[in-house]
């Protein structure tokens, strides 16, 4: 048939006219024009399940946008099935199991076509379907805004989806569609999300924002590229990569995000160029397992809004950097796990409050043509097995440039550190090292200052300006090993006498090895389902609760039966002395402060958390928030600010709790010159100073806070009682599970509660058993493999989507 005109016209008795014909229905007309005929629709609300079979042009009027309804009560209200031209309509539908327009076939043009809906999803493309969606919007709370499946493809340009209940543009079973200049906003799930082998995502110029989830999220061997793409202000990390995922982002901005810019693992691979990373809340970067990889090239990370390492590489990760700058963070780069490497070229790391590079836990960093300005540590090696080089590069502006320590054995090679306020290069604690060409200037304390004995090589280093000496080699002490020391050789120094051996010098001016334990315990980032910054800010006022409704939470958490009963007493005895107070009689002075020992993720910090509520709620305390610090929150790198900084900690938690996590790495067993000791007795003066104004809680394991106490009486006897948190047992395991259930609204299927029951039966229960994280640790990864199942269904039911099975139990630990 020839081309010709089909004219639609809404009559009032309901008629459609087309040439001599007339029909009783736009789909009448639809099935009788032929290819190449154009089909105007006349303004009105139509409720037909349209079907285009053919390569007809389907319009609404110009000039009249959004005058053309199609709002069937149920079903798909428009599918095309041909290379058809569909444009200016307005389309809604109500079926929650249907897509509201579904491409199935050909390389139709849908052009001005607004969905506003509540269907499972706004735009569906499957099949062999290659369509081309310019300016169309989708507005769908209820489902998917646009979902390409099963080898469908197609371009999108200027596309937009306002909202959607799930995630803003899916691409799943093959499906590898192109998006142009689109925005994706106010999603409930991801923004951009790719799954499945084969899955491709490709997008230029678009935006993802507002989205309760991650911007952009990769999974299970799917691939994307992003080009010139902007992620912000997104609920969960920005982007995130897991399982054999790739992805491309070149030329890209991803900013304002609350937990991580980018987080990849399981062997995901990541390659970012030119892109920027700018205020995160966590890690920038955060790579995990052995064969994930990033590779990026003249990127920029920087303006942290949280307290944790800019990039983190663990677990036999590996991380590349290449002419990158990395700024205005509290730690640049952490490398930590046996296996897990990082290597930057040609990069910049400077404004940052701790350390610049930290490699811990027998990782590998190789720095090569680097330079790190401004930082507190240049670069920290921090125990045995952890290595690397630093070649040609410099380090300016630090309190302190290198730090090799307990076993530590990098290699650095020209390197040059200008102006530290400390050291130029500190090793102590059995700490190695091979220092070759290596140049300290301008050092406000030594150049090169080892001690403890340890057997460093010196090679040929040069100091200049420094204060307190070039070279400073402290002895071992009298059970130094025969030949322990430094092996030095051609070095000079611009001082007359050449390389001096100055007398026995003061306390080193950094922290000791001995302290690393609780250090690396207690880094800034490292990952656990409780993870928090280091030091709590001081929360805003609540209204208060009466004690017996805290007491009525605190009997709500599974098992610590009795944990509850020693905080029932102690608050019995508070509750009785105020009374008697009140009465004018005497009240038994009791001590408030607390001992608390147990396993990791027994509710040490929720009880602390509660305590603190209880005392506010009987007037004890002003506030009785909570303030958690460790460790390195409270021990200074130098002489002097350990002080500073324990007073600073105390004075946060004036009016409530100071809850002081693994205290006992205050006191290591070998503690030598440790400043520990300074923290220890600072604290103990605060404590009797302002006994009235702060509650201190030290927690740790059982056997190392009885040393702890034992050898530090001053301590001890401020402590009123010690609390033992039993490790939880098969049957606290499973209710925590089924609490986490009920509150994610998951349901657990038949067999399940059994097959937990073995499950937690059968984990190891050694030092990395972590109780009650463990249990929502084995929770969160059932909903990981329950999402990868349910993911490949077409049309999940409430059930799919609910229930969890015996087959979503990862494999035991």
């Amino acid at each position: 048939m020839a081309q010709g005109t089909v004219q639609v016209t809404h009559t009032g008795t309901s008629r459609w006219r087309r040439r001599t014909g007339e029909y009783a229905s736009l789909a009448a007309a639809l099935e009788a024009a032929a290819d190449g005929d154009v089909l105007t629709v006349a303004p009105g609300t139509y409720r037909e399940n349209l079907v285009v079979q053919r390569a007809v042009t389907l319009r609404g009027p110009e000039g009249s946008p959004g005058s053309v309804r199609i709002a069937p009560v149920d079903g798909v209200p428009l599918t095309v099935r041909a290379s058809a031209v569909v444009q200016d309509l307005h389309v809604e539908g109500q079926d929650a199991a249907a897509p509201a327009l579904l491409v199935e076939e050909g390389a139709p043009e849908l052009t001005d076509v607004r969905i506003v809906t509540r269907s499972a999803a706004g735009i569906e493309v499957r099949g062999g379907a290659r369509p081309t969606v310019r300016r169309c919007t989708v507005d769908n709370p209820a489902g998917i805004g646009i979902a390409v499946l099963d080898g469908g493809g197609g371009v999108f340009e200027e596309c937009e989806v306002v909202a959607a209940g799930q995630a803003g543009i899916a691409v799943r079973g093959g499906g590898h569609p192109r998006l142009e200049r689109c925005r994706v906003h106010h999603a409930s799930g991801s923004g951009l999300t790719a799954t499945g082998e084969n899955s491709a995502l490709e997008a230029v110029g678009c935006e993802v924002y507002e989205v309760r989830g991650s911007g952009v999220q990769v999974t299970g061997r799917a691939t994307a590229h992003l080009t010139d793409c902007d992620v912000h202000r997104t609920t969960a990390d920005g982007v995130t990569l897991d399982t054999d995922a790739v992805l491309t982002l070149a030329d890209c901005r991803i900013h304002d995000i609350p937990e991580n810019a980018v987080d990849l693992r399981s062997r995901s691979v990541l390659t970012l160029t030119r892109t920027t990373v700018r205020q995160f809340g966590r890690n920038g970067l955060s790579v995990w397992d052995p064969g994930t990889r990033v590779d990026a090239n003249q990127c920029e990370i920087f303006d942290s809004t949280g307290d944790y390492p800019a990039v983190w590489v663990s677990d036999g990760a590996t991380a590349v950097l290449d002419s990158c700058r990395v700024h205005d963070v509290p730690d640049a780069l952490f490398v930590l796990d046996r296996g897990s490497r990082a290597d930057v070229v040609d990069s910049d790391l400077s404004q940052v409050r701790n350390t610049a590079v930290s490699v811990s836990d027998g990782a590998t960093a190789q720095l090569d043509d680097c330079r790190i300005r401004d930082a507190a540590t240049g670069a920290w090696f921090r125990d045995h097995g952890s290595g690397g080089t630093l070649n040609n590069c410099t380090v300016d502006g630090t309190q302190t440039g290198v730090i090799v320590t307990k076993g530590a054995d990098p290699t650095i090679e020209r390197c040059t550190v200008d102006s530290p306020a400390e050291a130029g290069f500190y090793v102590s604690a059995g700490g190695r090292g091979t220092f070759l060409n290596c140049r300290v200037r301008g050092s406000a304390g030594y150049g090169f200052h080892v001690i403890d004995g340890c057997r460093t090589t010196l090679r040929k280093c040069r100091t200049e300006r420094c204060a307190r000496g070039g070279y400073e080699f402290a002895d071992g002490g009298p059970d130094a090993a025969s030949g322990a020391g430094p092996d030095v050789e051609d070095c000079t120094s611009d001082e007359s006498a050449g390389l001096r051996q100055p007398l026995p010098a003061p306390e080193p001016a950094v922290q000791t090895a001995q302290q690393s334990p609780g250090l690396l315990g207690a880094i800034p980032g490292q990952r656990t389902t409780e993870q928090e910054p280091l030091i709590a800010a001081a929360e805003a006022e609540k209204p208060s609760r009466t004690s017996k409704a805290v007491l009525g939470e605190l009997d709500a958490l599974v098992g610590l039966d009795s944990v509850k009963r020693e905080v029932r007493a102690l608050t019995d005895m508070i509750e009785v002395g105020r009374r008697r107070q009140q009465a004018g009689l005497k009240a038994a002075s009791v001590k408030r402060h607390l001992v608390f020992t147990g396993s990791p993720g027994t509710g040490k910090t929720t009880v602390a958390r509660l305590y603190g509520e209880i005392l506010a709620s009987l007037g004890v305390l002003e506030k009785g928030h909570l303030v958690e610090v460790s460790r390195v929150d409270l021990v200074g790198e130098h002489i002097g600010s350990t002080a500073i900084r324990t007073q600073e900690a105390f004075d946060r938690a004036r009016g409530g709790v100071l809850f002081i996590d693994e205290a006992y790495a205050l006191s290591p067993e070998d503690s030598g010159r440790d400043f520990g000791k300074e923290a220890i007795d600072t604290l103990v003066k605060l404590m009797e100073d302002h006994r009235d104004a702060v509650v201190v809680i030290v927690a740790g394991y059982t056997a190392e806070m009885e040393r702890f106490l034992s050898v530090n009486p001053g301590v001890a006897s401020r402590f009123s009682r010690t609390i033992t948190f039993s490790d939880y047992g098969p049957e606290e395991l499973l209710r925590i599970v089924e609490q986490q259930s009920e509150e994610h609204e998951y349901r657990l299927g038949p067999g399940l509660s059994e097959a937990l029951l073995k499950y937690f039966t059968a984990i190891p229960k050694g030092p990395a058993f972590g109780n009650g994280r463990t249990a929502r640790q084995t929770f969160e990864a059932m909903v990981e493999r329950h999402a990868s199942r349910v993911a490949q269904l077409e049309e999940p039911s409430t059930d799919d989507l609910t229930l969890l099975y015996t087959e979503d139990l990862p494999e035991p630990m």
